[in-house]
């Protein structure tokens, strides 16, 4: 038996900005669409074109809060292959959340408060 990757899920308040918000910040696109037939929820898988793995960003129709997201411990990571680039692209968004320059990596929050990081490509 072998298990592997094939999404995670963040949950989001407003579909349009946040798929605005990683087209713009991590280029990904849009792969698939699951409308519920009620208006329920909309399920909106987003891919980078290079890799299998894919964001799955859902939203409910009757979430009238803000998502509790704990100590924000846990995130995604991008490896990106011009580092500088894109540093001074997620400085322009005002999306850069938190840096540590000792490891070299920093982090970018989405309009839910994901933290996203971002890595030097090897």
């Amino acid at each position: 038996m072998q298990f592997t990757f094939a999404h995670n899920n963040f949950n989001v308040r407003d579909l349009d900005r946040s798929l605005a918000f990683y087209h713009e910040a991590l280029g990904l696109s849009e792969t698939r669409r699951i409308n519920a037939k009620d208006g329920s929820f909309v399920i909106v898988y987003l891919g980078d074109g290079q890799t299998p793995h894919l964001l799955e960003l859902t939203w409910l129709r009757d979430w009238d809060r803000a998502y509790n997201l704990g100590d924000n411990e846990f995130h995604l990571a991008f490896r990106v292959d011009d580092f500088a680039a894109a540093y001074h692209q997620h400085e322009q968004m005002g999306c850069i959340c938190f840096e540590n320059p000792a490891m070299g990596i920093y982090f970018i929050s989405d309009p839910d408060g994901y933290w996203l990081e971002i890595i030097p490509g090897k």
